[in-house]
């Protein structure tokens, strides 16, 4: 019988949480497990399922940057009865599956607002006869605790319920003390496995997107500010290219919605707007230039395929993660980090021009091989764990 692996994730806001879980499924499927996805966000069909059984949950949602008030599926706040039916589930679910391992993304070093059910969960996991392998996993950035209490709280989770952390990041890169404070007993506990990112796309004999400006930057008000720029400066022409622009499903209703209002800003000789697309990599392999936020998905997928690069690190509330990221990452050649206060359509333009023409050297390809390097990790800790 094949292991089986049961990885709980929650998305607030974007899908880059539920994209590199679902990367993290399709290494382990690849290799023979069981693998069950509990997702607690919205549905993102676009994203596949990575080879495993996907569980969704009542989905939540941020209020835009604000991660303390989470919206229902209806969009009001979510109420003690979604919260109860989804800690109900996610510990059914648990009861039912029986997984070797146990997989909490983000969490305990965030999601404090679904800490109750993450809590059932753990001490269903804990009780067990024989309690599965149970392992953090976090990007190679986290948003830094606001208080020490932060930190000793998270620490006090990880030494009673877990049995590692799984850090996908390059410490060699982005180490991850350079976001959160580290204390003599988180340090043994961090297994760094490189960054998750898919391969790199194979070439596919599309002509889309050729030499164009490729712009993602997420649905809503994350995206508009963004979005509404590059759609000025297509329709400037202060640069020959033509840009796509790749709208998240939300901005789509209606004829008065903010992709209608976008494709209107330019003719189509110059501008294009469509939903997101799967072939998205493909799309970024041929592209001239990309604008995008700079979440970890977006990031890598930009360092993967060598594409000229403009970041604009999302910056609303209290998130630093993107800024952080951005700032280092704009060290390397091929990459301009452009500050939303910044943000204009003359701006953009200038950024762009100063990457266009320059390739981002590469990653090594050890650190790029985080998805295949947990599948190792995790069954050495989990032969150890059965001695």
């Amino acid at each position: 019988m094949p292991n089986r692996l049961m990885i709980v994730v929650t998305h607030l806001l974007g899908t880059g949480h539920l994209s590199r879980a679902l990367a993290l499924a399709e290494a382990f499927a690849g290799r023979g497990w069981s693998v069950d996805v509990v997702s607690g966000g919205r549905p993102a069909p676009h994203l596949g399922s990575g080879g495993a059984t996907l569980h969704q949950l009542p989905p939540l949602a941020s209020d835009g940057a604000d991660f303390a008030t989470l919206l229902a599926a209806d969009g009001s706040p979510a109420d003690a009865g979604t919260f109860a039916a989804r800690r109900a589930m996610l510990t059914g679910l648990f009861d039912r599956l029986r997984p070797d391992v146990l997989i909490t993304e983000l969490f305990p070093f965030g999601r404090r607002a679904l800490a109750a059910e993450f809590d059932a969960l753990l001490e269903r996991a804990r009780a067990q006869t024989r309690p599965p392998l149970t392992l953090a996993s976090v990007r190679d950035i986290l948003a830094p605790p606001s208080k020490p209490a932060r930190v000793a709280e998270t620490e006090g989770r990880l030494a009673r319920f877990y049995d590692g952390v799984l850090v996908h990041s390059d410490p060699a890169v982005v180490p991850l003390e350079d976001s959160w404070p580290l204390t003599p007993a988180m340090r043994p506990l961090l297994r760094y496995t490189g960054f998750v990112v898919p391969p790199p796309p194979a070439a596919d004999g599309g002509t889309d997107g050729q030499g164009e400006i490729l712009v993602t930057a997420g649905g809503g008000p994350v995206g508009r500010p963004l979005f509404e720029a590059a759609a000025r400066c297509a329709a400037s022409g202060a640069l020959p290219h033509r840009w796509r622009l790749l709208v998240a499903k939300d901005d789509w209703a209606g004829d008065g919605a903010p992709a209608a209002r976008l494709r209107a800003m330019a003719p189509p000789g110059r501008l294009v707007v469509e939903p997101v697309r799967p072939d998205f990599r493909a799309l970024l392999g041929r592209a001239a230039a990309a604008v995008g936020r700079c979440g970890y998905n977006t990031a890598l997928d930009c360092l993967t395929v060598g594409v000229p690069s403009v970041f604009c690190p999302f910056e609303d509330g209290k998130e630093v993660e993107q800024t952080m990221r951005a700032a280092i990452l704009a060290r390397r050649p091929g990459i301009a980090m452009l500050r939303e206060a910044e943000l204009t359509p003359d701006s953009l333009a200038r950024a762009l021009a100063s990457v266009l023409g320059r390739r981002i050297p590469p990653l090594d390809p050890a650190s790029l091989a985080g998805a295949a390097r947990s599948v190792g990790i995790v069954e050495t800790l989990l032969a150890e764990k059965r001695r």
